[in-house]
């Protein structure tokens, strides 16, 4: 008896394990492939608004998902692909471009990263030089170089 229970656990355990061999490819959202591709090539220029500096087509949240079904649906309904962005842009801002057009409203977000670099390498550049300069402090003094001996011998 326990040896059949052996192989009846060892058969489903040998079947659970080719599971996914049967996984088919993800079906498609959109029925006509045209469509897909168009809206995954516009997903990959818009900005998921609440995950961290990804592109909605490369999201798994919530928002993104909700976006992709409308892109979509802007295309099925014979809208361009600057008509959308533009569409996006009016409702969630510049931010939502994964590549923002250069303008006074925008500038930070293209100079921002160069300015925190240069900030950054001033900052590094002065700390090195302040130490450096702390390191090449003057030689001991008779009197010190004495009292030094003294405190090293543990006499006072």
């Amino acid at each position: 008896m326990n040896n059949r229970l052996l192989l009846i656990t060892l058969s489903v355990l040998l079947l659970s394990s080719m599971l996914p061999t049967w996984a088919k490819e993800a079906a498609p959202l959109a029925k006509d492939p045209a469509v897909e591709a168009r809206m995954m090539h516009l997903a990959h220029e818009l900005r998921c608004l609440v995950c961290q500096n990804q592109t909605i087509a490369d999201s798994h949240a919530d928002l993104a998902k909700d976006l992709k079904q409308e892109i979509r649906e802007m295309i099925k309904a014979g809208k361009t692909d600057d008509e959308i962005k533009s569409f996006m842009t009016e409702r969630y801002g510049d931010f939502v471009l994964y590549r923002p057009p250069l303008k006074f409203k925008t500038l930070l977000l293209w100079i921002g990263p160069v300015v925190l670099l240069l900030i950054t390498a001033i900052f590094f550049i002065l700390n090195i030089r302040s130490r450096q300069r702390k390191q090449t402090s003057a030689p001991l003094s008779e009197a010190q170089h004495r009292q030094a001996q003294s405190l090293l011998q543990g006499k006072e």
